[in-house]
């Protein structure tokens, strides 16, 4: 056995890595120079950027809020459609929101994306055959206004998405077709812009979760068709606090005040998201909210099977019968009656023949008994036209009596 060679099962010191830092040129200090010059000027214009910012931040929110208003789709034209339905906009959402995950873009980008679409439908008629084409052209104008270059997808990329639906030629038409029919106006403050300007100061700048939570709140919105005509300005600011109080945050101080109804129409919309969304925020670099959000709505359902009470017992009916007192005489056994009492005569007690107390029959009077024990005898009563009878007999005597004085 060779005790040289190097064992694969025990940890061994070795210093290649020593080696290739060793080997590695070291900057020179023309070099180190640059570097740090670069590092001062993005810190210095980052530092003059939010000067301005703070300088210019009313004309720009007045800005975003007039073109806000100006690029809003028409949920009333887009009802009028013939063939597209609002049961569709889902399965669409699914492919743009798949899309846009694949090709890696910005967040606004697809916000952007669902804008054009929308207003492209509220001033078009859209065949159920092109709806996923204007779906394409309206997400490669998107990628093209505010995204990377080397991040714009390809059109032959877009097809193969599209299981070879469409020929290229119709993806260039149905772009130029959308850029005419809005006017080539394409800019729209999205949801992320207000939010960036909501998050801008405060703890949740630096809390990614936040944000994660709020993208995955406003993009839930997009299935449904109560949030299109809703202003991304006022969609911000309601998912912003929905997903403070969901994480727990504090809550904070944002640009115009929060539609408390808005915020219930979001919240009941939590339980129902899509499976395609909520695998993409299950990622970890989405901090995991979809998760979150899931355990969060498990818990607040039970606790509210905790607080419901129980069931009241029904309530038993009582009588107004008095017990009967035992004593150590006879007595005639009585009828228990209810609360109900019953019209007319009631049935005669039970009342033990003369020969009950005869010798032999073991209820005798017994010798050491002071004085017999009382057991009266109830008269049958007679039918009432009997009783009436024998009562007009016995005043006729007595009429006579008092005529003849």
């Amino acid at each position: 056995m060779s005790y040289n060679q190097p064992c694969d099962t025990f940890f061994v010191e070795d210093n290649t890595f020593q080696q290739q830092q060793q080997q590695q040129p070291r900057p020179n200090s023309q070099e180190y120079i640059k570097m740090m010059g670069r590092r001062r000027q993005e810190a210095m214009a980052n530092e003059l950027s939010r000067q301005a910012c703070d300088a210019y931040m009313d004309d720009i929110i007045d800005h975003m809020a007039s073109m806000e208003d100006a690029t809003m789709p028409d949920v009333a034209s887009i009802e009028i459609q013939q063939e597209i339905q609002w049961f569709m906009r889902p399965y669409l959402i699914d492919f743009l929101i798949e899309a846009h995950s694949a090709f890696q873009l910005l967040p606004e980008t697809l916000h952007l994306a669902v804008n054009l679409l929308d207003r492209y439908c509220s001033r078009r008629v859209v065949y159920k055959r092109h709806y996923q084409l204007v779906g394409c052209a309206a997400l490669l104008i998107a990628a093209k206004y505010g995204d990377k270059k080397e991040r714009v997808p390809m059109i032959r990329e877009l097809k193969s998405m599209c299981c070879s639906l469409y020929d290229e030629e119709m993806f260039t038409q149905m772009e130029w077709h959308v850029l005419n029919t809005l006017e080539w106006m394409i800019g729209h403050p999205t949801v992320d812009s207000w939010l960036q300007l909501a998050l801008l100061e405060g703890p949740e700048y630096e809390d990614m979760t936040v944000e994660h939570m709020s993208w995955y709140i406003c993009e839930m919105a997009l299935y449904h068709k109560e949030f299109v005509s809703v202003k991304p300005s006022a969609m911000a600011r309601a998912s912003l606090a929905l997903s403070r109080d969901i994480l727990g945050c504090p809550e904070m101080d944002t640009y115009g005040q929060v539609d408390s109804e808005l915020m219930l129409s979001l919240s009941r919309q939590l339980n129902q998201p899509s499976s395609v969304l909520a695998r993409k925020y299950a990622a970890p670099h989405l901090s995991r909210v979809s998760e979150v959000l899931r355990r969060f709505l498990l818990q607040q359902a039970a606790m509210s099977q905790c607080h419901v009470t129980p069931p009241t017992p029904p309530a038993e009916p009582t009588t107004n019968q008095k017990p009967m007192q035992q004593h150590d005489v006879y007595s005639t056994p009585q009828k228990v009656y209810g609360q109900h009492v019953i019209n007319g005569y009631l049935t005669p007690p039970i009342t033990p023949e003369g020969e009950y107390f005869g010798p032999g029959n073991g209820n005798e009077i017994k010798p050491y008994q002071t004085s017999a024990p009382r057991c009266p005898i109830t008269p049958t009563p007679q039918a009432q036209m009997q009783y009436s009878q024998q009562q007009q007999y016995q005043q006729q005597p007595y009429q006579q009596d008092i005529v003849m004085q």
